[in-house]
């Protein structure tokens, strides 16, 4: 019998790199995953399995389930990961961009999900980790689409977990706050690339957004990866994981202000706009 196995999806960078790694040090198989396999070269040296995956083609998907059952005999997690932020004003956002959202962030967790499920019931045990955000929770002017995709994340997670519980599966969610990686690039070359701006009213949105991807990464509350990545460690060790694990204490702070009445966010965010 092999030993304990994970995929994880998104290793290119970031978070999922740094899960790769984690897990390869703790002495899982690892199956790191990304669109593009030539990125996982530093992660196959390392010792990790690589496949290039995109979520949103099935047959991908397919493909690399069966590699790692028929070469392993075991799946005990699954860390959903790859996912990207389109920001920009909702009127701005276009359908098929909203729509490219939701098949990379939401479609794509639940196309994986439903791929590994068969193995992990008839197997009594395992672990699906849900990589989420603070915004899944808490959704500000210019992140609707971005937060949108999250929330139906944990919406779909909460679900998840209730209906496969009795079956020995854990479904958990992972809610990281500002993170020192190169996320906050790609998301402003979304809001560069991917927005019909049809007329020029959401200026002050736009640089309020740019302002703060900029200082996400670097702030002083950004967490590491790695740190994100012994989250998801633990969840996937531990026997009787948390549903949520936000991480970082931007993370934990913000949350608190989902308990602020409604007026009082919305006043805030009028200050926001008044001060740009």
């Amino acid at each position: 019998m092999s030993d304990e196995t994970v995929l994880v999806t998104g290793c290119s960078s970031g978070i999922g790199r740094a899960t790769a790694e984690l897990f390869a040090e703790e002495e899982w198989v690892v199956y790191a995953t990304s669109r593009d396999e030539g990125d996982l070269a530093a992660l196959a040296e390392a010792g990790c399995e690589t496949a290039a995956l995109d979520v949103t083609d099935a047959e991908e998907i397919e493909r690399v389930v069966d590699r790692v059952l028929d070469e392993q005999g075991r799946l005990d997690c699954l860390v959903n990961n790859a996912g990207y932020a389109q920001y920009g004003p909702l009127e701005d956002v276009p359908a098929d961009q909203l729509h490219r959202q939701f098949e990379v962030n939401v479609y794509g967790p639940h196309r994986l999900a439903r791929a590994v499920l068969p193995h992990l019931r008839e197997a009594g045990d395992g672990t699906i980790v849900n990589v989420s955000s603070v915004q899944g929770r808490i959704a500000t002017p210019g992140a609707g689409a971005y937060s949108g995709s999250k929330f139906a994340l944990e919406a779909m997670s909460d679900a998840l977990r209730g209906e496969v519980e009795g079956f020995g599966v854990d479904v958990v969610l992972v809610e990281p706050g500002p993170v020192e990686t190169n996320f906050t690039e790609r998301s402003l070359e979304e809001l560069a690339e991917g927005l019909d701006r049809r007329e020029n009213v959401y200026g002050w949105l736009y640089d309020a957004i740019e302002d703060a991807s900029v200082l996400s990464g670097s702030s002083p509350l950004a967490v590491a990866p790695r740190e994100v990545a012994a989250v998801i460690h633990e969840a996937a060790e531990t026997t009787d994981p948390h549903a949520r694990y936000p991480v970082g204490p931007a993370a934990r702070y913000l949350l608190l202000t989902r308990f602020l009445p409604d007026g009082l966010r919305d006043f805030a965010f009028r200050l926001v706009r008044r001060v740009a």
